[in-house]
């Protein structure tokens, strides 16, 4: 069993180097029209820069996962501002592009949890519809549109979680079908299970991110992990790429579902030893608080298990 690891949008080893300064509509509506075109310019363009140096970190450090900010582009979707930025930027993205192609990194995004396709509202699904447009515009003026994916979560209930589930199925058509190909769900700690979610990705033929501290939150009686896990391998069936894990533990009994800074082996090593009896194959996100220094820890220590050879600065086989 191979697993290889990555973590989310900033490298913490690196100096200042934040991929996601942000630019707010107050700010951009005090200044005038010039002024506000080459604030945006000037945060966006850093953004990309910083990208580009985490991935080279990524590269020297051999960690193949990496997980975009969403944030790249300040008020790339706001409806009063909403401007071109592949054209300015085309360079800088394709030279992203290119170094991810060279070094055969996995690359993605994770939009926040107002992007979803369960309310009863039509301009909510409207604003989803427009934010994974975002998120590929970007893989594509990358040149990656074939190769990464956007992840978001089911939604919410709104107290009837069958009747939310069928607005999901319906207002997904609005989704352009080159986006929803490129689209995974993820489960969640509070409303949607694994199981839930899974019986969602099957329906839709969408892949499933499998986060396993949402399961250990969310699982009821009935789950049983080794046959989640075989669902879940069988929705990556046909995309090319291995099964993704989201993986992070809890800050603290009281607190289950907040994330610690480090990632706990202990807590993980029932997938652990699952995925091995298993031989599955997998990528792991680490969504820990210290982003690449939880996943340098983490393989660390990984690695110290009797019967574990780390491979490369992020990747290890048991």
């Amino acid at each position: 069993m191979e697993i290889r690891f990555g973590y989310v949008s900033n490298a913490l080893n690196l100096w200042d180097c934040s991929p996601a300064k942000t630019m707010t509509f107050a700010r951009y509506s005090k200044l005038d029209r010039e002024e506000a075109k080459q604030a945006l310019h000037t945060v966006a363009k850093q953004n990309l820069e910083h990208t580009l140096r985490i991935l080279h970190y990524s590269v020297a450090h051999e960690i193949p996962l990496y997980r975009f900010s969403s944030s790249l582009i300040p008020l790339a979707t706001h409806p009063e501002v909403k401007w071109d930025f592949l054209t300015p930027f085309g360079g800088l993205l394709q030279e992203i592009g290119s170094l991810v192609r060279k070094n055969s990194l996995r690359v993605s995004f994770h939009p926040n949890q107002f992007t979803l396709f369960t309310s009863d509202k039509p301009h909510i699904t409207e604003n989803a519809v427009a934010d994974m447009q975002y998120h590929y515009d970007l893989l594509k003026g990358m040149g990656l549109e074939d190769e990464g994916f956007i992840n978001i979560h089911v939604g919410g209930a709104y107290g009837n979680k069958e009747t939310a589930t069928e607005r999901f199925h319906r207002n997904i058509k609005q989704l352009p079908a080159e986006i929803k190909a490129r689209m995974t769900l993820e489960n969640d700690d509070k409303t949607y299970t694994t199981s839930e979610t899974l019986a969602i990705c099957e329906k839709e033929n969408i892949p499933l991110m499998f986060d396993y501290h949402h399961y250990i939150a969310n699982k009821t009686d009935e789950d049983d992990l080794e046959e989640l896990l075989i669902r879940f391998a069988r929705t990556w069936d046909g995309t090319g790429k291995k099964p993704k894990i989201h993986i992070s533990s809890p800050k603290s009994e009281k607190e289950l579902r907040a994330h610690a800074d480090y990632v706990d082996p202990d807590f993980i090593m029932p997938l652990l030893k699952k995925l091995k009896e298993m031989d599955l194959d997998s990528d792991f996100m680490i969504e820990a608080k210290q982003k690449d220094r939880a996943v340098l820890r983490l393989v660390e220590e990984i690695s110290a298990i009797r019967g574990v050879k780390r491979m490369s600065g992020g990747s290890v086989v048991w």
